[in-house]
């Protein structure tokens, strides 16, 4: 279905909130058409005009988190796929002001909706999300770096469930602190660098 095209966006996007909000409150699995339709406010048959089952609602809601969160970095694949061939490698950092801070920006706007996408990604499909980011960013960057095949996997899960960690926190504070703190923590914690010093150097 086109959403962008159908005159039942509005009623489609309803039924997108109500299953989302219906993940905070149980498993996927356990969720029924009619919960949905009474959240969203509409009867089975618009339901059923919309979508065939559940499955095929969770499919639309998850696309269209997927999509905004996606949109949240400014990645140009060819631009960047010329940058990981020239660029010096001091200079090779996308962990930058200039990738976090929509990202961490997105986060905090939505970040009612996006925690329950966390709490519920093996649903939702965020966590493949994440793995094309990285492998998309990180790979070649770790190539650059000489970083051995076989490592690499385990160093792409380091990183992502780091990430995954110090994001789910500040969502579990409501995202109280700044952004700017938060992405300073991902910077820190991904580059190894305490006040301009790495971590070993900085605890000698």
């Amino acid at each position: 279905m086109d959403r962008s095209q159908s005159k039942y966006f509005h009623t489609a996007a309803k039924m997108d909130e109500a299953l989302i909000s219906l993940l905070n409150e149980k498993e996927f699995e356990y969720i029924t058409v009619k919960e949905i339709c009474a959240r969203a406010g509409v009867n089975r048959s618009t339901f059923y005009l919309h979508y065939e089952n559940t499955r095929d609602l969770l499919e639309e809601a998850a696309g269209s988190l997927i999509r905004q969160f996606a949109a949240c970095f400014p990645i140009d694949t060819q631009s960047i796929t010329d940058q990981f061939r020239n660029t010096p490698l001091e200079d090779l950092n996308y962990i930058s002001d200039q990738y976090l801070i929509p990202y961490l920006m997105f986060i905090r706007d939505n970040r009612t909706v996006f925690a329950i996408a966390v709490a519920n990604s093996k649903y939702l499909g965020f966590d493949d999300v994440y793995q094309r980011l990285f492998r998309h960013i990180f790979h070649p960057i770790l190539d650059r770096f000489r970083f051995p095949e076989i490592e690499q996997p385990y160093v792409m899960a380091f990183y992502l469930n780091g990430v995954h960690a110090i994001v789910t926190r500040w969502l579990q504070h409501d995202c109280r602190e700044p952004i700017e703190t938060i992405c300073g923590i991902l910077q820190k914690c991904i580059l190894g660098k305490l006040q301009g010093q790495n971590f070993a150097s900085a605890i000698e």
